[in-house]
């Protein structure tokens, strides 16, 4: 049986986690899971965490815990400013 070559996925993922983010600009972590399955085959949790700690490093996106399973993700624009945790 022939190999078949794997396919990169050329945009990384924390473009396409902003692209679809910024398209709904409010959503919840499960939304953006079932988002992402269109693109990315096999994504960790890990790896999602880690593409969202640093968008929202970077400023670009704030994510908050609304239940023990459940985080709302929404896209920070001009109007929008969120504080950080030496503000409060």
């Amino acid at each position: 049986m022939p190999v078949r070559p794997q396919i990169w996925n050329l945009t990384p993922l924390k473009v396409l986690i902003l692209q679809i983010v910024k398209k709904h600009q409010v959503m919840l972590d499960s939304d953006l899971e079932r988002q992402l399955q269109k693109y990315v085959k096999n994504l960790s949790p890990t790896e999602l965490n880690k593409a969202l700690l640093q968008l929202e490093i970077e400023g670009l996106i704030h994510v908050s815990q609304i239940t023990k399973t459940k985080r709302k993700i929404e896209v920070i624009t001009p109007e929008k400013q969120f504080l950080i945790a030496e503000e409060d």
